[in-house]
């Protein structure tokens, strides 16, 4: 992470605030709906500047363990879970295998956590 002040997290906040407190309320129709896309999509940046990190290491923790391999490369995360679900496919790895359905639920939670957390809080219908 760089010194850079100020952080991408004021940057955005402030950026967020201006066009969700500011800006929004002046405006109607079409604008006002793409601002509110506009503001949904930052929001979106600003949560996987906050938890992609760590989403992404706990993901490969679990998949190291399921496949008993850590994978290759800088992001070994696609070509792990290609071969979890080839396994899965296959029949190598039983559905009911220790971990798996775990791995599924908190790989998927942490994808809404920054996707939609809504849906993680049971807001989302």
């Amino acid at each position: 992470m760089s010194n850079r002040v100020p952080t991408t997290d004021v940057l955005l906040r402030a950026t967020l605030d201006y066009l969700d407190q500011e800006l929004l309320p002046t405006l109607e129709g079409y604008h006002r709906f793409q601002t509110r896309v506009c503001i949904n999509v930052l929001r979106t940046v600003q949560r996987e500047f906050a938890l992609s990190d760590a989403a992404d290491a706990a993901e490969h923790a679990r998949l190291a363990d399921l496949l008993g391999h850590p994978g290759e490369g800088v992001d070994p995360n696609p070509a792990l879970n290609a071969e979890l679900a080839e396994a899965i496919a296959s029949g190598r790895l039983a559905l009911d295998a220790p971990g798996l359905v775990e791995h599924l639920r908190r790989t998927l939670a942490d994808s809404l956590a920054i996707d939609n957390p809504r849906w993680i809080a049971g807001e989302a219908n």
